[in-house]
């Protein structure tokens, strides 16, 4: 077993400091290796499902590689929906999933199914651990292996990769039997490749923005990076081009970020969007929330559309790219703003008149329409009362589209996070309480509707406080977005078939899991709450919001009324 148990120590060279694993006999050895080994923070979580995104939320608060381990069988398929989230978001996993030896598979054994590539196209890569590793050059296989798979879940553009790895019996020690690590054991480093822009290069886009007749920025999802933030604003205090961001893009709090396409974009006629058309489209980071933005930017057929993106296969989001620029997004930012070329920025975009109009009208609606209790309403008094510098994880369904209209607070260095790689529901809880395991100093608040938290409540089964965890639940008793958005909503099999009624409230589970719980009902209720749940002392809390899933899609139907209305 020492190959096995040179695991632990090859990933604590490589950098990775925490694992989260579900218990299994199967997997004894490689739980033994971690559990034991110093230099590793080692949490049990029993539901591989809810493990998996824990991982997820420890590896994206920490911008580092975190491995994640299982028994044979069903357990690693448990793994998948999380697995998926990580590929498209390019958050580094390294999977151990344990198995039977090869001559068992498919004889009938229990807990044996096919494991090898387990996770098909939504991994990076998979190896295959040597069953014997008692020959010296099995052996070396064995630790090459490691280092392959950690190098390739970290590489540009980062992403899981599985390690499946069959042991024979007997795989427990002896009472006594120390477990060893090997200092001499095979570490591959890997470095990253330099990129920068050439002289002809710099030229021609300079010249091609210049010449550009009407240009527009736009950013997808992506981790805060001081460094971009940086380039951006050089590069928007030389051109003054319009950037459009997504609450999950993470600029937020940048003056020159345009957040409230949403709004305006919902509101515009087909003649008033003419003046928003970009002939020049740049994009960068992954995906967006706004519907309304990728329809209106699939229709506008810019005549050029460069993606910056450094690594990695390109998605063609809008049916207009014309341009793959491999280059950091920052880099190629910084280079474009040292040039500094004389733009006319007297005259505001339409973008930014837009802009202006939806912010203020946004302002006015809820002061003039807050009278019956409503989810919209209550989740912006929620967003409004966020602590500074909170990792905000929105769920999806409505909670990451509420978020995205009415926008981030700002001034506060909040940054978002959501699983729109797959836009699932069935990760959102253990997301952020692997945010909250990862990063203990930090406010970290979920957002989330009622399907999502019930649906993901084994996240709370574990044994690690999470003080700084708060947990905001909209309770509208069913999926209220099909009450919301065009098509189900004009179905007659609405309530039964796709709003799914349900009875549940969070109290049982607030008491199951030691959290604080507060159930509100009314603004009163609401504004009362709000300061003691987020007080930093209190300790984990869950606020529960109930609402009325028809009053909430009346007030919806009225506010995208009087969008249109605002902006005919």
């Amino acid at each position: 077993m020492q190959a096995v148990y040179n695991i632990a120590e090859i990933c604590a060279r490589h950098g990775i400091t925490d694992v989260v694993l579900s218990p299994g006999s199967r997997s004894a050895p490689l739980t033994l290796a971690f559990a034991r080994h110093p230099d590793l923070t080692v949490r049990v979580v029993p539901d591989e499902r809810a493990a998996a995104f824990i991982g997820l939320g420890i590896a994206q608060a920490q911008r580092r590689a975190v491995a994640l381990v299982c028994t044979s069988g069903t357990a690693g398929l448990n793994y998948a929906p999380a697995v998926a989230e990580a590929f498209f978001q390019q958050i580094p996993l390294v999977i151990f999933t344990a198995d039977r030896p090869p001559e068992w598979i498919d004889q009938l054994d229990g807990q044996t199914i096919r494991q090898r590539n387990l996770y098909g196209a939504h991994a990076k890569g998979e190896f295959e651990f040597p069953v014997d590793t008692s020959h010296a050059d099995a052996k070396w296989h064995s630790a090459r292996i490691v280092n392959e798979a950690i190098n390739l879940a970290q590489a540009a553009p980062a992403g899981p990769v599985q390690v499946n790895v069959p042991l024979r019996e007997p795989f427990y020690p002896k009472a006594g039997e120390e477990i060893g690590y090997e200092k001499d054991v095979k570490i591959i480093r890997q470095t990253s490749t330099s990129q920068s822009i050439s002289a002809p290069e710099l030229a021609e886009y300079i010249s091609q923005l210049q010449s550009a007749e009407r240009v527009l920025v736009v950013a997808g999802q992506q981790p805060v990076d001081d460094k971009l933030r940086k380039a951006l604003q050089d590069f928007v205090s030389t051109y003054h081009f319009p950037v459009v961001a997504d609450s999950i893009a993470n600029i937020n709090d940048e003056p020159f970020a345009l957040s409230k396409q949403d709004v305006f974009l919902a509101g515009l006629n087909e003649r008033q969007k003419q003046d928003l058309r970009p002939t020049l489209l740049i994009t960068f980071g992954q995906s967006l929330i706004s519907k309304s933005l990728k329809l209106f930017l699939r229709s506008a057929s810019p005549q050029q559309h460069w993606h910056i993106q450094a690594a990695g296969e390109a998605a063609d989001t809008f049916r207009s790219l014309t341009a793959l620029i491999r280059i950091k997004p920052e880099t190629f930012f910084s280079h474009l703003a040292l040039e500094n070329p004389a733009i006319d920025i007297e005259k505001p975009t339409p973008w930014h008149q837009a802009e202006n109009q939806a912010t203020q009208f946004i302002e006015n609606y809820f002061v003039a329409n807050d009278q019956l209790f409503n989810e919209f309403s209550a989740f912006r008094l929620a967003l409004a009362a966020l602590p500074q510098s909170t990792a905000l994880h929105l769920a999806n369904s409505m909670a990451v589209r509420y978020a995205n209209i009415l926008g981030i607070p700002q001034g506060r260095q909040i940054e978002v996070f959501a699983n729109r790689g797959t836009s699932g529901i069935d990760g959102c809880n253990s997301t952020a309480v692997g945010a909250a395991l990862a990063q203990p100093e930090r406010p970290v608040v979920l957002l989330t509707g009622d399907v999502a938290f019930f649906y993901d409540r084994n996240a709370f089964w574990h044994n690690y406080p999470t003080p700084n965890l708060r947990v905001v639940l909209f309770n509208n008793h069913g999926g209220g977005i099909f009450r919301l958005i065009d098509g189900p909503r004009q179905q007659p099999e609405l309530d039964e078939f796709f709003e799914t009624r349900q009875t549940l409230t969070a109290e049982n589970t607030a008491r199951d899991f030691n959290l604080r719980y507060f159930p509100v009902s009314s603004f009163a209720e609401l504004e009362a709450a709000l300061p003691v749940f987020f007080a930093a002392e209190g300790g984990a809390a869950l606020l529960e919001i109930f609402t009325n899933s028809k009053t909430n899609a009346a007030f919806f139907e009225e506010y995208r009324a009087a969008v249109k209305t605002a902006f005919a």
